[in-house]
């Protein structure tokens, strides 16, 4: 079986049911795993879905340097915004429309990402559930450069907002599953997904919070 919700999940009616609701009802997903960040990659596309099935929305905001077009399988879309955390201005990339805010102000960043999503419902007259991507990378930079109350409170804004949305948010951390950043994120979100490498194999392995639910280690496809 295959979701959009990242590569083969376990084939068990709960499992799916549960799937099946997150993307229905809206949901924000916190990435961890520290070993390789080509899995986060590859997790990050399949989270961000394919545009050639249905239409996207796409916000991409980046907090630590990037390369956005690696995170995309099927290319990039009219419909896709990036948004930069940084006191200088990046290298433009004419693919994507590119906002940037003060690095220092994490207040600015929250007000970005809203007015993003508040502009992608206003210009399509609503949103599908699902239709609405985003992607945070990487946390662990607002962690190392803001108090964890801050970042705790502009995480909550931001996934609130995406869930009112019917929209599909992830959230990367690079740090392992136990770690103290991720206990202290965890109530946000509605699964935490680990992502891995053995040998030359992508895996992840899923945990919903609502129906207590975890999954094995799945390869990434």
């Amino acid at each position: 079986m295959h979701t959009e919700h990242g590569g083969g999940v376990p084939e068990s009616t709960a499992f799916s049911q549960e799937l099946a609701a997150l993307k229905r009802e809206g949901s924000n997903i916190l990435l961890v795993g520290n070993e390789c960040q080509d899995s986060h990659v590859l997790a990050c596309r399949r989270l961000l879905g394919d545009a050639s099935d249905d239409p996207r929305h796409r916000l991409l905001v980046f907090t630590d340097g990037y390369d956005a077009r690696e995170r995309f399988s099927d290319g990039a879309s009219d419909d896709t915004r990036v948004i930069f955390k940084q006191v200088e201005e990046p290298t433009a990339d004419p693919c994507f429309e590119e906002s940037v805010v003060d690095s220092r102000l994490l207040s600015a960043l929250g007000k970005e990402i809203i007015t993003s999503i508040d502009e992608f419902e206003e210009g399509n007259d609503g949103l599908d559930p699902g239709q609405l991507r985003i992607c945070v990378d990487s946390l662990v930079s607002l962690l190392d450069n803001h108090s964890p109350e801050n970042v705790f409170r502009l995480l909550h804004m931001v996934t609130s907002r995406v869930r009112q949305a019917s929209g599909m948010g992830h959230f990367h951390l690079s740090v392992d599953r136990d770690s103290d950043a991720v206990h202290l994120l965890e109530p946000l979100f509605d699964a935490i997904v680990e992502v891995r490498t053995e040998g030359e194999v992508t895996q992840h392995r899923w945990h919903l919070r609502d129906g207590e639910v975890s999954s094995g280690w799945i390869r990434l496809e």
